[in-house]
């Protein structure tokens, strides 16, 4: 028993000295990043991630590279991402977008609806394409 208790507190001393070595390299430079959500009508349903993009684009977003792109060309800017028209049917069933964090060490919150998901897509780009 004795054995089995020093065995048990080696190993939970071996595995504090690897954790912190390892969280430390996934973390975000200056904690730089940008968590988006999109929910739909009442909160019915809702999806995030995060984009990173500095020092060069990253995280779990699918699009990151694009994502950061098209940021970079609004000046970050929500509201000013690059367009990707395409048509869109005129059925009303609401999406709600959010993005909160920091881009190029500037704070953000920003929170818009569109009329459905392809009105979104079609204003946003890959921003918001995950």
């Amino acid at each position: 028993m004795y054995r089995s208790v020093t065995l048990a507190a080696a190993a939970l001393m071996t595995l504090a000295a690897v954790v912190p070595a390892q969280a430390a390299d996934e973390e975000p430079v200056a904690g730089e990043g940008l968590f988006l959500t999109v929910s739909g009508s009442e909160n019915t349903w809702m999806r995030g991630v995060m984009l990173k993009c500095a020092p060069e684009p990253g995280g779990p977003h699918p699009a990151a590279a694009d994502a950061c792109a098209a940021l970079t060309k609004a000046g970050g800017d929500l509201d000013k991402l690059p367009a990707d028209p395409h048509p869109c049917t005129k059925k009303f069933d609401p999406v709600t977008v959010e993005a909160t964090g920091s881009w190029q060490q500037r704070s953000m919150s920003w929170q818009k609806t569109y009329a459905n998901a392809c009105a979104l897509d079609a204003a946003t780009g890959a921003v918001f394409r995950f």
